[in-house]
């Protein structure tokens, strides 16, 4: 007998042990070392777990559009999923009304002309295409560079793959742009048996606003073919606050060195909808084909057929979407103000990216302190990378309403001020 009173069963002791060591014996991959789960993934559980406590968290921090797609857009969905013959296993290219939606939306708003065919490939959402472009291309050691700041999952993707992720810095003083000569630098070096293989740019840039123009893509297109690296395009924010819409693929010659992400999920309110698409040659289509058949099996034809109606929506939806935005980025300025942050008016896409004041330690301080002081979610620009760590990015993804009230908390909270921006 056991002090406990309990009768001691050896039977259970050795089940126990034996579970120990089949726990023990469970590891992950090593492809997961030192990469964690994604940051607002763990922050969203947290804010779950205020939001039951009773706290009722504004969230400034996501970029999920708040406002539904198009009423016609939603109608398609609606009659295409009644009928009997659309829920078979689809196309791994998808279906061709799409791609050829998706051609017509290229030329008619980037006059980049496509073959819908051969050099599309549509994507249930372009993150995924990123995954599939380092699967396809990255060995084990091979180089890979992604911009700091940038979004995380050009690093996870990039490290998932095997790849040595080198992060080449963009900063303030140079407009958020690359450094071609720091570049240049960074590719000298490598080890033996190192390659480089890939370069993630991302403009209009996340998480910094930071626009391009035409002579910023010539110079990236020929750096990455002097220096034979494919140079990966992800252009999901080209139509949110901003009157010129471009793409990569708009350089000569460039479908041969550059493959371009777009989505549906910001331009048409339909991030949960998962409709992206890959533009690039032929050959690379058919190489990242070989990798994407293996993982899915195509999209329900009716979400496809809906984004095919989004794409043809005219230039009206487009203006009423950046007519919200517009009115929000006003109160997110005021809202930033009341904190002392500094932040450039020239930014598009659908946040606010802005310096923190000088008395606070960082972003995630600053973070911290409205979410527990005021219940208000913003972003701490250290998630993107070290050179944000100086930063803050808030979200237009929240009614204008809950902005100004988030003001009135930062206020009620006393928490810093001193305005200033540029």
């Amino acid at each position: 007998m056991c002090k406990c009173g309990n009768e001691f069963n050896p039977a259970s002791l050795k089940f126990r042990r034996a579970e120990t060591t089949i726990k023990q014996m469970i590891q992950t991959a090593e492809r997961l070392n030192g990469i964690g789960e994604y940051y607002f993934s763990a922050k969203l559980r947290e804010i779950e777990k205020l939001n039951r406590e009773g706290k009722r968290i504004i969230s400034l921090g996501i970029g999920s559009p708040d406002q539904p797609p198009h009423p016609d857009v939603i109608r398609v969905l609606n009659e295409e999923s009644v009928k009997p013959n659309v829920h078979s296993y689809q196309s791994y290219k998808g279906s061709p009304v799409l791609r050829k939606a998706m051609a017509a939306w290229y030329r008619q708003w980037y006059g980049v002309e496509l073959d819908p065919d051969q050099e599309i490939l549509p994507l249930a959402g372009s993150k995924e295409g990123i995954m599939h472009i380092c699967m396809t291309y990255v060995n084990a050691g091979d180089l890979v560079l992604i911009p700091n700041p940038g979004y995380p999952t050009y690093r996870s993707a990039a490290g998932l793959a095997g790849g040595n992720v080198i992060a080449y810095l963009l900063t303030e003083k140079n407009n958020w742009l690359p450094d071609f000569e720091d570049l240049k630098t960074l590719l000298t070096k490598k080890r033996a048996g190192q390659e480089w293989v890939l370069m993630f740019v991302n403009y209009p840039q996340m998480p910094t606003g930071q626009l391009p123009d035409k002579k910023l893509f010539e110079e990236l297109v020929s750096f990455a073919r002097t220096n034979r690296i494919l140079l990966v395009h992800d252009n999901p924010y080209s139509f949110i606050l901003n009157e010129e819409p471009l793409s990569m693929l708009q350089v000569e010659g460039a479908k041969d060195q550059v493959i371009e992400l777009n989505s549906l999920s910001k331009s048409h309110n339909m991030a949960g909808w998962r409709v992206g698409m890959l533009m690039a040659s032929r050959e690379r289509i058919d190489e990242v084909l070989r990798f994407k058949s293996n993982m899915d099996s195509g999209m329900f034809l009716p979400v496809q057929l809906a984004a095919a109606k989004a794409l043809s929506l005219p230039a009206s939806w487009y203006s009423e979407v950046n007519s919200l935005y517009r009115k929000r980025r006003m109160a997110v300025e005021a809202l930033l103000d009341e904190m002392g942050c500094r932040y450039s008016k020239k930014q598009a896409g659908m946040f606010v990216w802005a310096r923190i004041p000088e008395t606070v330690k960082d972003g995630y301080s600053l973070s911290d302190l409205v979410l527990y002081e005021a219940g208000v979610f913003i972003t701490p620009g250290g998630i993107f990378g070290s050179a944000g760590d100086e930063y803050v990015r808030v979200s237009l993804c929240a009614s204008e309403e809950n902005i100004l009230e988030s003001i009135g908390r930062i206020k009620q909270a006393g928490i810093l001020k001193s305005k200033q921006h540029v």
